[in-house]
């Protein structure tokens, strides 16, 4: 039988669910629509065949730029743009990741965002691309992009050769060598074809598409950074792979003059190894086109851009021909004379193209035509069809966000409806300001009936729109919300600012004239802790030297503890002390193993087997080993802080290490500031005592809880703070590229992205869980119902969320969106981890017969 605390949890957690969904439903709708006809150019195309290159994670400023002795970093490509192609810079667009920078490419259209629960690899839905369009494609590289164009591909025409997914390694001695396996592969495919006459006969048709995707770019930019020796030999080895390539094409074809070429990239990468966000690093990409119907450079004397790259790059004087990722698509198909990709939204760069102008008119006009089927020729025929294609793209706009006012003004509605819900059930259950209120029967069933009604009409309006059954769910929201109320992030810099006056909250309470030194204590960790949020962003300067130290510190500060504990014969069980040791030793263990691997990973040796095992054995056994321990408070948190940080240690790369345990210092001392807090304001029912005599099970006796009081709004707010802090002390996770793949590769450095993804999310949510169970704590130490403070400061919170979305709602900026996703995936969390919390306080394994001691 669910108490009535328990169903509000339940239906905060559903409602909040309902809330985050939301959001992609409002602001992002999918980019497909179905029932097109294909168009293409009526004119010959000028090549028959056309050779794509996509260099994984290769950043145009890396191409383009010479090296400290002024020589080209890739000198067949600088060769070929200053002799006998065009270039520029293609722009991507956010998330800058594998699979969306390739569907951009090749289907000319941006990522439909449900693709991110396919982990980006497989079709959320069926898709139109020139691979598609072509009589033949055959594709090298990885397995994680060539199938989902040959799924997505009708009939039997693309064909994929890919290597192994476990050669997708950080930690191999040279990443590049998958480039090298690509190109190797593609020769050897050519001289077998030689002696296949199907497929020689194949080769020679029209409309071929030869995709050669190099991985090695990317993943030695996520091993090593771009700014890497590595990364730049991959690069030239990419150089020199299509130097040879190319030529070996050409000679196959008896150089007829009719291949075209395209190298670019599909996104960028920062100087410190990620991608994802939407920094000029990871959106600006290279373009290079050369080949059958490709312009050759032309010399300019000055060209206005907003950047300074010409100047570095020594290109000042050779036309920049800049364009939208999507746009390439609609180039490789007006080159190989296939029809535009269906779903297309990219408009076909003419300067790129070296053909007759009535060519260009017709290609333009395939490109309105395929956006915009009703279309009539008239005059000025490329002007026009450039203008009729924004058009078009600005009527799709105003289409997909046709509900936006609407479904916002719905969620709006809920958010207050939700936060006064929050604050009547406080004031109801936990104070006596409603006791004397007598509820009127007839009243609410005139109340139940009247918001029925309103619910019928909003369904019926969306019932003859034929609406999504999720508008239904947004719409009739805030029916049974306001029902019940009725009845019943962005710069880290700002945490620092509010834990300088955290630090003074002793002095402008007095409590420091009744506890100096913990008062001490506290300015001191809250100063420190102020530090963090100052520091660069996770990953960006490793440090394993510091996460050494740091495991090193643990272990002193875990033995001044344990001889502490040691001193009181009434807390000391020769069981209990095993427990202890153990977690020292996994804290041990764990730095020898950052150590040990990193050092391995730097010598290009791989990840150690050894290593590998002893830090998922030390990740399973660090959920298990707290529960061992006994549930006095002090001894508790302490085994629930070894097993976290010897977790935390093997996803640590720098100076995140120390957080966790400044932060758990400051936890400790917070436990010991709030009873005295008790004292001080005269609220506690018993006399004081030390906090090594609580004991977490008595957050199940009723009998001590006393109402809540206005410093428990106080309580509340510290609460919310220091979970904020939790989560955005190290680096702001609402930025995807502010996440390093190096901390995981104490665990694997082959590219798995869910489980990289989830071992991340445990490093973000470590810190997480020791605010709740030291508010656990609180909460007992208080004598208040482990409820009625949660509830408080998810009070706090819901005004959090409203101002957020409101934000998001007038203002719609990409980071809006994914603090507004951040926020109510906090709150998600927020509830989770009241309820890990309080598992993982209140909870024992017995795993033998012990001699039973009172608890008081």
């Amino acid at each position: 039988m669910l108490g009535h605390n328990d169903f509000f949890i339940l239906a905060g957690i559903l409602v909040h669910c309902v809330f985050l969904v939301s959001i992609f439903d409002i602001y992002f709708s999918s980019p497909l629509v179905h029932g097109m006809t294909p168009h293409q150019t009526p004119l010959p195309p000028p090549a028959k065949r056309l050779v794509l290159f996509v260099a994984d994670g290769l950043r145009a400023d890396s191409l383009y730029e010479l090296n400290s002795n002024s020589t080209p970093r890739a000198p067949y490509l600088r060769s070929i743009l200053e002799n006998n192609g065009s270039w520029g810079i293609s722009h991507t667009r956010v998330p800058t990741e594998s699979r969306p920078g390739h569907v951009a490419l090749i289907a000319g259209f941006y990522e439909d965002v449900s693709a991110v629960a396919k982990g980006w690899k497989e079709n959320p839905v069926e898709f139109d691309s020139v691979f598609n369009e072509s009589k033949y494609t055959w594709s090298w590289g990885s397995p994680d992009i060539l199938p989902m164009f040959a799924k997505g591909a009708t009939g039997d025409h693309v064909y994929t050769f890919c290597y192994t997914a476990e050669s997708e390694d950080f930690g191999a001695q040279d990443a590049a060598k998958l480039d090298v396996w690509v190109f190797d592969h593609v020769k050897s495919f050519f001289n077998s074809s030689r002696s296949n006459q199907t497929l020689f006969s194949a080769l020679n048709e029209e409309k071929v598409v030869l995709f050669l995707h190099l991985l090695g770019i990317d993943t030695n930019g996520h091993a090593h950074r771009p700014n890497s020796r590595e990364y730049k030999e991959n690069i030239k080895k990419v150089d020199e792979g299509v130097k040879e390539i190319a030529s070996m094409i050409d000679n196959f074809y008896g150089n007829d003059g009719k291949t075209a070429f395209i190298l670019t990239s599909d996104h960028g990468m920062t100087d410190w190894g990620t991608h994802g966000a939407g920094h000029p690093s990871e959106t600006l990409t290279p373009l290079i086109v050369w080949g059958a119907g490709v312009n050759y450079p032309r010399k300019v004397t000055s060209q206005k851009f907003e950047d300074n790259f010409l100047k570095e790059w020594k290109l000042e004087n050779l036309k920049r021909l800049d364009v939208n990722q999507a746009d390439v698509a609609p180039l490789m198909a007006s080159l190989i004379g296939v029809p535009f990709p269906l779903n297309s939204v990219g408009t076909l760069p003419l300067e790129y193209l070296n053909n007759s102008a009535h060519f260009k008119a017709e290609s333009m006009f395939t490109n309105a035509v395929q956006i915009v089927e009703q279309f009539k020729v008239t005059k000025h025929m490329i002007s026009l069809c450039k203008t009729l294609i924004n058009l078009a793209l600005e009527g799709l706009s105003y289409y997909h966000t046709y509900d936006r006012l609407f479904l916002g003004l719905s969620i709006a509605v809920s958010f207050v409806g939700w936060t006064t819900y929050v604050i009547l059930v406080i004031i109801k259950t936990h104070t006596n300001l409603t006791k004397a209120v007598q509820t009127n029967n007839k009243e609410s069933t005139v109340l139940f009936y009247g918001f029925a009604f309103v619910g019928m009409i909003i369904a019926f309006f969306l019932l003859i729109q034929t609406c999504p059954w999720t508008y239904y769910v947004y719409c009739l929201l805030p029916i049974p919300v306001w029902y019940a109320v009725v009845f019943s992030f962005f710069y880290r810099s700002t945490l620092t600012l509010g834990l300088f006056v955290f630090a003074g909250w002793p002095v402008i309470t007095q409590l420091w004239v009744q506890a100096k030194t913990s008062a001490l204590i506290w300015t001191f960790l809250c100063v420190l802790l102020a530090i963090f949020p100052l520091m660069p962003v996770v990953g960006r300067e490793p440090n394993i030297p510091l996460v050494i130290a740091t495991g090193l510190l643990t272990l002193m500060i875990s033995c001044f503890s344990l001889a502490s504990l040691c001193k009181n014969k009434k807390y000391r069980n020769n069981e209990d002390l095993k427990v202890y040791f153990y977690q020292m030793l996994s804290i041990a263990l764990s730095t020898y193993v950052v150590s040990s691997t990193h050092d391995s990973l730097k010598n290009k040796q791989g990840l150690p087997v050894l290593n590998q095992m002893i830090s998922w054995m030390t990740l399973v056994s660090s959920s298990v080993l707290p529960l061992l321990s006994p549930t006095f408070l002090f001894q508790r948190l302490f085994s629930i802080l070894l097993s976290l940080m010897s977790t935390y240690l093997l996803l640590s790369t720098g100076y995140e290490a120390l957080f966790p345990l400044v932060l758990s210092g400051l936890m400790f001392v917070w436990i010991n500031m709030e009873q005295e807090a008790l004292q001080h304001y005269g609220l506690s029912l018993k006399p004081k005592v030390t906090l090594a005599v609580f004991n977490f099970t008595c957050a199940t006796d009723i009998t001590q809880f006393r109402q809540l009081h206005l410093d428990d709004v106080r309580r509340s707010f510290f609460f919310v703070f220091f979970i904020v802090t939790a989560f955005f002390g190290t680096g702001n996770i609402a930025s995807v590229n502010s996440f390093d793949p190096a901390s995981v590769y104490c665990f694997l450095t082959v590219f798995s992205p869910f489980m990289m993804g989830s071992l991340l999310l445990l490093k973000v949510v470590i810190p997480f869980v020791l605010v709740s169970c030291a508010f656990e704590a609180i909460q007992v130490t208080t004598q208040l119902s482990s409820k009625r403070l949660f509830m408080s400061g998810f009070g706090f919170f819901s005004l959090c969320k409203f101002a957020f979305f409101s934000h998001l709602f007038y203002v719609f900026p990409p980071c809006s969106i994914s603090h507004y996703v951040l926020v109510m995936s906090l709150t998600i969390f927020m509830m989770l981890m009241n309820g890990l919390a309080q598992l993982l306080t209140t909870q024992r394994l017995q795993l033998s017969r012990r001699t039973k001691h009172h608890s008081t």
